[in-house]
Order: C-alpha cells, then sequence, then structure tokens
C-alpha cells in the first residue's frame, strides 16, 4: 500500500510514544513509602516491649545532642580524611580522630548523590555534634559519574565531646551506607524517624548510652523498618530481616521484664547485649532488603520498551531513502509480514519468553501484570515491527547492489550545510552519553544554532558573488542536495526513485534577480539572526555552571525596574502583533489587537507591570477576568482558522484560504503563549517571530533549501528556543504557574495542557511555523510531506539512543538527579512531536483532498 511518507513517520512516533511509556513504566522503581499518613503527621512512638510486665516508657528517648551541623563537601574521598593522606592534607580532623571524641565511617554514596534529602535536623540541652560528610568521592582523574570504589566511598565523621573513647583508640573505619544517617540524626536529636528512611543506625554514637536507651534506640528503628517492609513487600513475613524482628522484639520484652523485677545486673548485662546483637542484625537485613526495593527496575519492561523504540527508528532510518524520493510516498507491506512464516516464528518465540520470564521473577513486574489481550497485542506490534525492518534491510540491501551496478545514478553529493546537519544531529545524540553535557544541553543548542548562523552566511555570500552554489550553470538543488539533473523516473525494476542522466538541465533563479537592497538583507541576515540569539542567552541563565548568576530576567523582575518591565513588556507586544498580524484574516487580525491588549491588561492586574496611569504599586487580583478574555480570543482565531483549512478541503476553495486558515491557527498558538510567558519573556517571542521571518524572506526562499534542510532548522532553533525560555533538563525550571492562568482552582486537564505548552512553545511555535511555509511554496505538496517525515526522524533519534544509554547507565551515580528528568523530558517531548507530526499529516492530507475537489469541480 502507498502510503505518504508524513503519515508514515507520524504512525512511527505514535508507536515510538508507547514503547516509551512502557520503558519509563520500568525503569522508575516503585517508591519505598509509608501508608500511615503524612510525613510530619504526630505519631505516637512504638511502646518498649515487655514479657507480662507492664513498661511506663511510652515516649521518645531524651536527645543526644543539642543541635547538628553539617559541614558537606563536595566529592570527599574516605581517604582524604582517613590514612597519610588525611594527616598531611587534614591535620585537626585526623587530631580529633585520635583524641577519641569522634566515631569514623565510610559511608558508601547510592544514586543519586544528593545527601542534603536523606538528611533533616529539626534543639534540646545537649552536646553539639558536628558531621563532616562528603556527597560522593572522585576517582583518580577527579571524575565523580561511575561506580567505582573511589567515586562512591566517602568519608563520614562524626565529631561531639558526648563521645568518649580513650585517646589513642583509633578503629578503623566500618563501611555504611549514607542512608544511614538519617535515622542516625533524628535518634540523636530526639526526633521520629523519616518514615521513608531505610537507613539504621549507626551504633557506634549509642555506645556510652544505658543498655535499656540503647535497645529502646535500637528497637524504635527496628520497628520503623519493619512496618516499611510490610507496605512495600507483600511477602514480608518470609522476609529473614522480619522473622529476625520478631525474635528480637521477644527477647527485648523478656529483658524489660528482667529489668522492671530488679534481676542481677550481669544476667541483664548478658541478656541485653545478645539483644543489642539481634536488633543490629535485624536492622542490617531489614535495610538491605528495603534498599533493594528501592533500586529494583523492572527490566523486562524496560527492555519490551526498548526493543518497540529501536525497531521504530531502525524503521525510519531504513525508510529514509524512499521517503525522500521525488513522490514522497513509502510502499507500506502490511499483509506481507502478518501472513509470512517468520511473522509467527517470532511471535510464537516472544510468547514462550514471556511466559518464560513471568513465571521466574520473583519481584513485581508491569508487563507481565498487563492482561493478556493487552500482552499479545503489544507482542504482535513487535514481531510485525520486526518483520518491516528486516523487510526494508533487505530492501535497502537490494536498491544499494543495482545503485553500485549502475553508479551514474547516484552521481551526486552533499553540500557543507548538508554534513554540518548530520554531523551536528549526530553529535547532540551522542552528547546525551555524559551527564555534564546533559546538564549543559543548552550550551550544545546555541554553539549548532550560532554555528548554523555562520554557515547560512558562507552560503549567502558564495551564492551571491559566486553563483548560484559555487557550481556549474549546471547545476540544480533538489532538497537539500546537489545532483547533476533534475528530471526524475520511476525504476521499475528496483520500485524506488532514482534520477536520471543527460536530461536538459534547467537553471534555478539566481539571486542576481534581487534588487540591491533585498541582496544585502540575504548577506545581512544571518548575521541578524546570530545577533538575535546573542542577546537572549543572558536573559535567562539555565543549565548547572550559571544557573546561581544574576541574569537580566531576574534584573527586570525585581520590583525596582518594574517600569522598564513595563515598557519592554508592552514594545514586545507591539512587535509580536506587526510580525504576526500581515497574513492573518482580518476579523483574527483584529482579535489579535484585543487579545494582546488584554494580556498586558491581566500582566498589570496581578502586578507584573505597571498601566499608564499608575503612579505607584496599587492592589492586585488574580486576573481571572483578563486572562478569560484573552481566552475567547485565542479560541476565536483558532476556530476563524479551522473554518478556513475546513473550507478549503470541503469547499475545494483555492490555496490561498488554506494558508491563511493556517496562519490564522498559528497566530492563535502566538496569543497563547504571549499570555502564558512571564513578562520578561517576551523578547523571546519576539526574536523568535523576528528569526522566522527574516530567515523565510531572505534565506529559506532566495538561496531555495530543500524541505529536509528546512525541516531539520526548524527544529534546531525550536530546541535552542526551549533553553531561551528559562527551561532546562533539571524539573525544577517548568513555570507550573502557567498552568494556573485563568482558573480559580487547579482543573488537571486544563492545567497540564496550559503548563505543557508553555513549556514546549518554542519547539510548537517552530514546528507550526515549518508547516505554514512549506503550505505557501509552490511544491508543497510531497514538501510538507518530507518535512514531516524528517522532523519525526531527528525527534527519534535521540529518544531511541537515550532509551539505551540509560538502560546501560542505570546504576550511573547521576542516574536520578540528571539522566532521569532528561529521559521524562524526551518522552514528553516526543509525546509533543507525536502530536505535530499527526498535524503535518493531517495538513498534507486535507491539501490531497483540496485538490481531488478542485480536479473533480473542474
Amino acid at each position: 500500500m502507498r502510503l505518504g511518507c508524513g503519515a508514515f513517520a507520524a504512525g512511527c512516533v505514535l508507536v515510538e510514544v508507547l514503547g516509551v511509556a512502557l520503558f519509563l513504566r520500568g525503569f522508575f522503581p516503585a517508591p519505598v513509602r509509608s501508608s500511615s499518613g503524612t510525613e510530619h503527621q504526630a505519631e505516637s512512638p512504638a511502646p518498649e516491649p515487655s514479657a507480662g510486665a507492664t513498661s511506663n516508657w511510652t515516649k521518645l528517648p531524651p536527645p543526644l545532642f543539642s543541635k547538628v551541623v553539617i559541614m558537606l563537601i563536595d566529592a570527599l574521598r574516605d581517604d582524604f580524611v582517613f590514612g597519610s593522606k588525611g594527616v598531611k592534607f587534614m591535620p585537626y580532623t585526623t587530631y580529633l580522630v585520635g583524641k577519641g571524641a569522634s566515631h569514623s565511617f565510610v559511608a558508601e554514596a547510592k544514586p543519586p548523590t544528593v545527601t542534603m534529602p536523606r538528611i533533616k535536623e529539626r534543639e534540646a540541652v545537649s552536646p553539639s555534634l558536628l558531621v563532616l560528610c562528603g556527597d560522593h568521592g572522585m576517582s583518580a582523574n577527579g571524575g565523580h559519574g561511575a561506580s567505582s570504589v573511589e567515586e562512591t566511598n566517602t568519608a563520614l565523621l562524626l565529631i561531639s565531646s558526648a563521645f568518649e573513647r580513650r585517646p589513642g583508640d583509633v578503629r578503623p573505619p566500618k563501611l555504611v551506607q549514607q542512608t544511614d544517617l538519617a535515622a542516625t540524626l533524628a535518634i540523636g536529636l530526639g526526633l521520629p524517624i523519616p518514615k521513608h528512611s531505610v537507613g539504621r543506625l549507626l551504633s557506634p554514637v549509642i555506645e556510652g548510652r544505658a543498655m535499656r536507651e540503647q535497645l529502646r534506640f535500637l528497637h524504635l528503628n527496628t520497628v520503623q523498618l519493619s512496618r516499611l517492609l510490610q507496605e512495600n513487600v507483600p511477602s514480608y513475613e518470609r522476609e529473614p530481616g522480619f522473622e529476625q524482628f520478631q525474635v528480637s522484639q521477644k527477647l527485648h520484652g523478656n529483658w524489660v521484664r528482667l529489668y522492671l523485677e530488679e534481676k542481677n545486673s550481669e544476667v541483664l548485662l548478658n541478656l541485653g547485649t545478645k539483644v543489642r546483637r539481634q536488633y543490629l542484625d535485624a536492622l542490617k537485613t531489614l535495610s538491605l532488603a528495603l534498599s533493594r526495593q528501592v533500586a529494583h527496575y523492572d527490566i523486562y519492561s524496560m527492555v519490551v520498551g526498548t526493543v518497540v523504540v529501536l525497531e521504530v527508528f531502525a524503521l525510519l532510518l531504513l525508510s529514509a531513502p524512499q521517503a525522500l524520493g521525488s513522490a514522497a510516498e513509502l510502499e507500506v507491506p502490511l499483509s506481507s509480514p502478518v501472513f509470512s512464516l517468520l511473522f509467527y516464528l517470532v511471535l510464537l518465540l516472544l510468547g514462550a519468553v514471556h511466559v518464560s520470564v513471568c513465571t521466574s521473577t520473583e519481584g513485581s513486574c508491569y508487563f507481565c501484570s498487563l492482561s493478556w489481550p493487552t500482552v499479545g497485542v503489544v507482542l504482535v506490534l513487535v514481531s510485525a515491527l520486526l518483520c518491516a525492518v528486516l523487510s526494508a534491510l533487505t530492501r535497502t540491501c537490494v536498491d544499494g547492489k543495482l545503485l553500485r551496478r549502475n553508479p551514474a545514478r547516484t552521481n551526486s553529493k552533499w553540500s557543507e550545510l548538508d554534513l554540518l546537519i548530520l554531523v551536528g544531529t549526530v553529535g547532540h545524540v551522542l552528547s546525551l552519553g555524559a551527564s555534564s553535557f546533559i546538564e549543559e544541553e543548552h550550551q550544545t543548542w546555541y554553539f549548532l544554532v550560532s554555528t548554523l548562523c555562520l554557515a547560512l552566511c558562507h552560503e549567502s555570500y558564495r551564492n551571491c558573488f559566486l553563483g548560484d552554489n559555487g557550481e556549474s550553470p549546471c547545476c540544480l538543488r533538489v532538497e537539500g542536495r546537489f545532483v547533476r539533473a533534475a528530471p526524475t523516473v520511476k525504476d521499475k525494476s528496483t520500485g524506488c526513485d532514482v534520477l536520471e542522466l543527460d536530461r536538459v538541465c534547467t537553471k534555478p533563479s539566481s539571486l542576481d534577480t534581487l534588487r540591491g537592497c533585498e541582496k544585502a538583507m540575504v548577506l545581512a541576515s544571518p548575521w541578524l539572526v546570530l545577533g538575535c540569539c546573542r542577546l537572549l542567552r543572558p536573559l535567562n541563565h539555565t543549565g548547572v555552571q550559571w544557573a546561581h548568576r544574576p541574569d537580566l530576567g531576574h534584573w527586570l523582575t525585581s520590583s525596582d525596574h518594574k517600569a522598564e518591565l513595563s515598557v519592554l513588556a508592552a514594545l514586545s507586544l507591539v512587535a509580536v502583533f506587526a510580525l504576526v498580524q500581515s497574513r492573518c484574516s482580518p476579523m483574527s487580525r483584529v482579535a489579535m489587537a484585543l487579545g494582546l491588549l488584554g494580556i498586558y491588561c491581566y500582566r498589570a492586574s496581578i502586578g507584573h507591570v505597571l498601566l499608564p496611569w499608575q503612579r505607584g504599586s496599587t492592589a492586585v487580583s488574580r486576573g481571572i477576568i483578563e486572562a478569560r478574555f484573552v481566552y475567547v480570543f485565542v479560541l476565536g482565531i483558532l476556530f476563524t482558522g479551522t473554518k478556513d483549512l475546513l473550507k478549503s478541503q470541503v469547499l475545494a476553495a483555492g490555496a490561498t484560504v488554506k494558508t491563511v486558515g493556517l496562519w490564522d491557527v498559528y497566530s492563535g498558538l502566538v496569543l497563547l503563549a504571549a499570555l502564558l510567558f512571564r513578562p520578561h519573556n517576551l523578547p523571546v517571542l519576539v526574536c523568535s517571530l523576528l528569526i522566522q521571518t527574516v530567515m523565510t524572506k531572505y534565506i529559506w526562499r532566495p538561496l531555495k533549501h530543500g524541505a529536509a534542510e528546512v525541516a531539520v532548522m526548524h527544529y534546531w532553533f525550536g530546541q535552542a528556543f526551549f533553553y531561551f525560555q528559562g527551561n532546562s533538563n533539571n524539573i525544577t525550571t517548568v513555570d507550573i504557574s502557567a498552568g494556573f492562568v485563568g482558573l480559580n482552582t487547579y482543573v488537571e486537564i486544563p492545567a497540564m495542557f496550559l503548563t505543557a505548552f508553555a513549556t514546549y512553545a518554542g519547539p510548537v511555535l517552530w514546528a507550526s511555523h515549518l508547516v505554514n511555509f512549506l503550505s505557501s511554496e509552490p511544491s508543497s505538496g510531497s514538501a510538507l510531506r518530507r518535512a514531516g517525515f524528517c522532523y519525526a526522524l531527528v525527534c527519534s533519534a535521540p529518544a531511541s539512543v537515550y532509551v539505551v544509554l540509560v538502560t546501560a547507565l542505570r546504576y550511573h551515580l547521576f542516574i536520578w538527579s540528571v539522566f532521569s528528568p532528561k529521559l521524562l523530558y524526551e518522552g514528553m517531548h516526543l509525546l509533543v512531536t507525536a502530536a505535530l507530526c499527526v498535524g503535518f499529516a493531517a495538513v498534507d492530507q486535507a491539501r490531497v483532498q483540496s485538490r481531488s475537489g478542485r480536479a473533480a469541480a473542474s
């Protein structure tokens, strides 16, 4: 079946979204959480166990320390404190260790390597405790991204006058877990242990206390861990740690009975020592079991999701030569994979593997918990995709052999711009394997768009001064590549589009036809775009290295510069109207003007900007009425644009109606983005519209870039403007306030949509402009399909490779703090891309039906 490559790409991305969703469900482990109320809800502590006697100790023990001072040193490896290096570089710390006023440990860091979320410190009148620790270690060359012993082991030193040991009694540091610090500090401060803590009390801290207090401390920690185990492990009764806890509690009750009966102190000491050892063993086993639960990955679900994602990406990649042909169509073999013997063999094999895995797995598995019809659909999809990939691979190999036999067919070469786009895209994908590149990914996109501007500058100068493309007059540009003749024919033996030689060459229009002013703008446009990008960089500092530095956005949003922000916001809204209104319908133009005016009134009502007649600060409101006033115009513009699109399809109207309808939809999205953007970010929207206008008029059209190149450029600029808005790969930079614009209370679906749109406004607006630009071109039919396919391919590449990288790096120290948020962003971006590709396919289908309607009418 012949299928447009845009519709094919949209279907592939939708399937890939399902694969990424399954991968995410398996990747994020089931959290170890307590269901007994909130974190800060006061609960009475577990009573002291007693066997037949009545104990009056039902409260928490008194605190050991009055306050805790935590000194956290980045990458403090254990041998920097202990051993010969400690004597040389930290002599006073070594002196305190030798004096006996401290306890030394080697804390093993587990992902994520952030210490503060695990430490709570909540004061009395007792000695102060100093905690000297590191968040992780470092390798010999200074790195700390892997999981070697040098990188995971860090020093942990507890210093207090409450610790009494003989001077010179230096003990080798014990290996403990970083998570043990939370339980230890809670006990030391006389506070309840955090309900979700999986750590255990560091026993040397309580060595100097009376036996009853020691056992009471250990009992509270063991009860907390056993409750957590019961709420997170269905078969908790068969866990060795739970059995040890029951034995310990029974022995502890016997000890309390003897203590209350005032039996022989030697008997009490011996039995107390036994109970303490039993508690310590139970704590170790319970903590280990819960830690395994925290670090549990659903590998089977991850593998199935990864296979789906990689199969879709391979299918897109192998289909690229055929999809980018002159017809921009694909021969999709719908029947052959389903009825082939290979399909049924693969399906039976996958079914057997599924049964084997689900019956042998010990932990929970999401994919195994699905119903058999759902599992069957997924397995059929995986089998069909595998057969389709093998079919496409066979076709590619056969076509490659035929082209090698007739090398004249492949007489083409790549331009510098093509090589830049290829190298830049591949380089960005490979950079996702390093945590530093993910934290500072905005720098990658800033570099790529800057380099792209320089490449476009080089190309425009070469075209103006050396002739078209710097080549012989017989050279023609076809879809971003230089080819030795334009006419294409169909090779009936292979069914693929090839280029035929020895035809009459047609020379494209030259830049010499432009007037002097227009040619000057062509030469200046890349520099103008480069200048706009440079001006936007100090507006919002993002990433990790510079996020703490004050930027222009902080200066504008301070209360002392509200007048400057007001002027900037007003000028930006006027510029938005000037850049958008020229191609809008008359009704949408009026709605656009009133909507932009409403946006300024909304920002003034909530106190962000000043109205001209305001002299000082006035009472602010939530701006509900003003925001909803703007929403009315947004919906009106979108309705007008949709009506024109349907009119061009149903009534077979001219192409002008469809172009105006698409632009109205685009202008409605621009108005919505202006409403949701914070006032200091409005220049980002203005620069985005300005760059689109300049590149459309003075770069893409005069230089005759193909659909593939234009699509990738739109993708690059969309990603760059995602970061120009102030976004990053950190979840904390998501502006959730956008989800409450115009809402009285939190409403889930509208809030999610508004937040997602505000976050991804850059990529959405650039993709929407791509549809408008190609739809307005004379050869918009195949160009729109190619653009949709290329956009899907460049978006699919990072998501596909990233799931493999994350699987390989799942035990990386920064897996939760760096790689996991980026994984969520990639999944969300792929979902947005799927929606955009469906839009590409819908517009292309409307164009086909409109052309058919006009042909029938004529």
